[in-house]
């Protein structure tokens, strides 16, 4: 009965904590919410400055504008990451207010207002909450943030000061503007980056356009927000990929590499990894803008996945970063969800099997007219492992693929292996295709996937050889794949395939179709259902493959994270997509779809 008592009494313990907690967030979020309307809504911001100023105290960080509201937004967001840093700031600027407050209710003119009370009160709750819940801020940041915090504080604070007071110069509408001085304008400026108001009868020369002292708040509000990053930005990442953790991960591909066709680019290098105790199994991720994110199923005995996602998951939760899987299968996001996450379908991925992959029939018609009129004007595909490469030719090859890629960014994370000629590779399987001059014009390259599977990493070609080829090289790999011992391969991933295959059957719901409509119209730019058409032609298996997360409120977050990761984010807009099969600007796939 004691060990009863005992672990209800925790069970209470961490339900108060986390009902502190949250409520102090919720705080933070109530206060921003007015700081911003109120600097919108100019009534109201006259009235909290009015309440906010002489003997009346406005609770903990309530003031209209729109610097304190992103200062108050961001705290609220930082809070809710669980970040030891903004609960120990939180803590020292509240506990510094409310023993002001404390003071000034000493004094007869300060404690007669109701207003007061009501502010002191909130401002202890607030207080009460945070050393209440301080258990559940546990997130640890970067050790150098108040460093880069300090500097980007005074810097930019110096610079932007500088910046108003040029503004205040060049736009000073004052009948007598010649009587003000730089310090005077600059200390206009400087009040101006604080608040929304300054006193008009303290500069009698100096009189701007409204805008630019709304321009000059802006800009102290980008200040804030560049102090607050910088002072409580998540660690970037961990160590990397040693070359022990990747000795051990060969080693667990070998085992059960066939589980997995995503398996092999667990080895990308600028990934790291989570071990489970018994290193039967490991989680890689990758830490970008605060996510930790992960790709494909974990490496290993399934058995043993739990041993490293629940170490995954609590260093994630250590360092405030967001946990996010990219790719699973049904299996591992199955075992995923048992820990917390949510799923989301985000398509599915190609697969054929080489003994039941044929060229004949009506259905395959397009196919085999397509690689017959490419065989014809005289190419030729030469299927060869990467260990069974010359050195002085493995080097031509790479050359010719840095020259057919578009842009110096190299695509590609969850799908994409990321290197090209490692000799700890050899295993790869490397397509050559040659003209009927024998000059090289495109190239396919595979990663192993078990000892009898290929899956798809690297596809280049000259953009002037003809359509149709990269349909012509995978069809001669399909039909020549005895040489090599390949029973199985995975080609691209079709993003949302089920919407194209079920919107258009008859008797599609509305829903659908619409959904489908939308995705053919954002496939102009994002080639969503042509990928879908390019694989489906060779009628492949299709396993489906899902994004997990933690809380909805993330995908926005996961999504620039992975468009980041994958190396698009510039070059289209950032979605939760497993852009490393995509590969726009290298596969040409409308061109070679249509071929």
């Amino acid at each position: 009965m004691g060990d009863v008592r005992i672990a209800v009494e925790r069970w209470r313990a961490v339900g108060v904590s986390r009902r502190a907690a949250a409520s102090a967030v919720w705080y933070l979020r109530a206060v921003a919410f007015v700081n911003f309307l109120s600097a919108v809504w100019v009534s109201l911001g006259q009235d909290v400055r009015r309440h906010n100023q002489e003997d009346f105290f406005t609770p903990y960080l309530l003031t209209a504008g729109f610097a304190s509201g992103v200062f108050t937004a961001f705290l609220a967001i930082t809070m809710r990451r669980r970040k030891r840093a903004a609960w120990i700031l939180n803590l020292v600027l509240s506990g510094l207010f409310l023993a002001l407050f404390a003071f000034a209710m000493a004094f007869p003119e300060i404690r007669r207002y109701p207003q007061n009370w009501v502010s002191i009160a909130l401002t202890a709750a607030f207080v009460a909450a945070l050393l209440a819940g301080r258990r559940e801020f546990y997130a640890k940041g970067d050790r150098a943030n108040p460093r880069l915090a300090a500097t980007v504080a005074v810097g930019g604070g110096l610079l932007a000061s500088l910046l108003a007071a040029l503004l205040v110069t060049v736009t000073n509408q004052a009948p007598h503007a010649a009587r003000s001085t730089f310090a005077e304008r600059w200390h206009y400026g400087t009040l101006r980056l604080v608040s929304v108001s300054a006193d008009p009868s303290r500069f009698p020369y100096i009189a701007p356009p409204n805008w630019v002292n709304v321009s000059v708040n802006v800009l102290s509000t980008l200040l804030v927000l560049a102090v607050l990053y910088a002072a409580f930005r998540s660690r970037r990442a961990v160590d990397p990929l040693t070359e022990d953790d990747e000795k051990r991960l060969r080693e667990l591909l070998e085992r059960h590499g066939e589980r997995d066709s995503l398996g092999y680019f667990a080895l990308r290098r600028e990934k790291s990894v989570v071990w489970s105790p018994t290193g039967k199994a490991a989680v890689a991720y990758r830490v970008v803008g605060g996510v930790s994110l992960a790709s494909g199923d974990p490496i290993g005995d399934p058995e043993a996945w739990p041993g490293a996602i629940v170490p995954w998951l609590e260093e994630a939760r250590a360092h405030g970063w967001i946990p996010a899987v990219m790719g699973a299968g049904e299996e591992a996001g199955t075992v995923y969800a048992r820990h917390g996450l949510d799923a989301l379908e985000l398509g599915d991925e190609a697969i054929v099997d080489v003994a039941e992959f044929t060229l004949e029939g009506r259905a395959m018609r397009t196919v085999r007219q397509a690689h017959n009129r490419v065989g014809r004007a005289g190419y030729s595909v030469r299927v060869r492992r990467h260990e069974d490469i010359p050195a002085d030719e493995m080097a031509h090859l790479l050359r010719r693929a840095d020259d057919w890629r578009d842009g110096a960014t190299e695509r590609g994370f969850s799908m994409a292996l990321g290197r090209l000629g490692d000799g700890r590779d050899g295993r790869c399987v490397m397509l050559e295709c040659t003209d009927g001059d024998g000059r090289l014009r495109a190239l396919l390259s595979f990663v192993p996937w078990g000892p009898g599977g290929l899956s798809l990493d690297l596809m280049r070609r000259d953009r002037d050889s003809d359509n149709g080829l990269m349909e012509f090289m995978v069809i001669e790999l399909l039909r020549r794949a005895g040489e090599i011992r390949i029973t199985q391969v995975s080609l691209n991933f079709a993003m949302f395939r089920s919407v194209f295959e079920r919107g258009a059957r008859l008797g599609a719901g509305p829903v659908l179709r619409l959904w489908r409509s939308l995705l053919s119209f954002f496939s102009r730019w994002w080639q969503i259902e042509s990928l879908y058409r390019a694989n489906a032609k060779y009628r492949p298996i299709w396993e489906p493959r899902f994004l997990l997360f933690e809380k909805t409120a993330d995908l926005p977050r996961i999504g620039l994270a992975s468009a980041r990761a994958e190396g698009f984010l510039g070059a289209v807009p950032a979605v939760p997509v497993l852009a490393g099969r995509l590969r726009r600007r290298h596969l040409n796939t409308d061109r070679d779809a249509r071929g």
